[in-house]
């Protein structure tokens, strides 16, 4: 138990063949690695013919976040180029004055040559300006956004920012339309998110609705991936690592599906970590699991207990990274790094456009 908790102990070897820069032909035939937790026993399928681990009455939850394009360009009053990245979807900020523009806040990363002055403007696009306010620390900046009145924040955004994508994603010209299209799962709803939950993306409608057509229900519920998800664990003892936070929302429809299934005995299957921290976090704030918003901070590390979540599927995950810990909650640290040296050997593909794995109970 001492080693699950260490950070060197979720090293596994990862040649950077197996880390993938595009997504399958398909969204549904990516390969799926699925552990048994009962039998200990390692399968491969094509994400497709996951339904039939499915039983009926189990529960599909899923994060219905929408990416939006957080990654925006700009010019400093200098002339000097500078790229914005905003690592919260923007909220309106109340005004003394009610004038040809609106305000909205948030924090951002800045990268250019020089740090941007405080209070000065750095030139979006027809309609938007950025107004830093003040850096926080970690090279985060508290920033304005002013937008012409008659004009939504979200199509502002969208016309002028990109995509944006993991580091370990080469794009030296920058996001493609085929990233547009495929770095969101086909139910996102909800704008907020700087990162897809990537589980999700193997998922097609008619994927769905055969679950459906096989009596599995589906609950969304809403994370806002943040850009904590990429930072890296320093602490050498996980456990003192601190988590980043994020926004969640549950609605009373999908907290009743989820609070029925696990009264009749079916399977809660999460889709992804987010889902399964949401899911968690929020079994804490209500007697009985009911709707729920709020900041989401849980951590899972190995020896946590599962309340909710019977199932997991996942995509293979960066080493000593907190996603690892979490899948090693419910799995075990060496049955998941045997899984990990199993996929490599196999030719699997890894991290957010690569494949999926399938934890299951039994």
């Amino acid at each position: 138990m001492q080693d699950d908790l260490k950070r060197h102990s979720y090293d596994f070897n990862l040649p950077d063949e197996c880390i993938a820069q595009h997504p399958s032909q398909r969204r549904d035939e990516s390969r799926l690695l699925v552990y048994n937790r009962r039998t200990r026993s390692v399968t491969h399928l094509l994400f497709n013919e996951i339904v039939a681990l499915f039983s009926r009455g189990d529960l599909l939850v899923v994060n219905d976040t929408k990416v939006f394009p957080a990654r925006l360009q700009g010019v400093k009053q200098s002339g000097g180029k500078i790229e914005v990245f905003l690592l919260e979807y923007p909220a309106p900020v109340d005004q003394n004055q009610p004038g040809a523009s609106a305000m909205y806040g948030t924090q951002a990363l800045f990268k250019s040559s020089r740090k941007p002055k405080p209070g000065s403007t750095i030139h979006i696009s027809p309609h938007c300006v950025c107004i830093p306010q003040r850096e926080i620390g970690r090279g985060k900046w508290e920033i304005l956004l002013e937008i012409d009145q008659d004009q939504p924040l979200q199509k502002v955004i969208e016309a002028a920012g990109d995509i944006p994508l993991p580091p370990y994603i080469n794009r030296p010209t920058g996001t493609n339309e085929q990233d547009r299209a495929r770095y969101q799962t086909v139910y996102a709803r909800q704008f907020g998110a700087v990162a897809a939950p990537t589980a999700g993306l193997h998922f097609t409608p008619a994927l769905l609705k055969t679950l459906e057509n096989n009596s599995v229900s589906i609950a969304p519920i809403t994370l806002h991936v943040g850009y904590g998800t990429f930072s890296p664990v320093e602490a050498e003892i996980i456990t003192e690592h601190k988590i980043h936070r994020e926004y969640y929302e549950i609605s009373a429809e999908s907290a009743k599906k989820i609070r029925q299934t696990k009264q009749s005995g079916g399977k809660i299957w999460a889709v992804g970590t987010t889902s399964t921290r949401t899911v968690e976090y929020a079994a804490t704030k209500t007697p009985e699991f009911g709707p729920s918003s709020g900041w989401c901070d849980l951590y899972i590390t190995p020896g946590y207990q599962f309340k909710i979540v019977d199932n997991l599927i996942t995509n293979f995950h960066l080493p000593r990274s907190s996603l690892m810990f979490l899948v090693s909650a419910l799995c075990g640290r060496e049955s998941l790094l045997h899984c990990y040296d199993v996929a490599v050997n196999e030719g699997y593909r890894f991290f957010s456009y690569g494949d999926a794995m399938a934890i299951i109970s039994e």
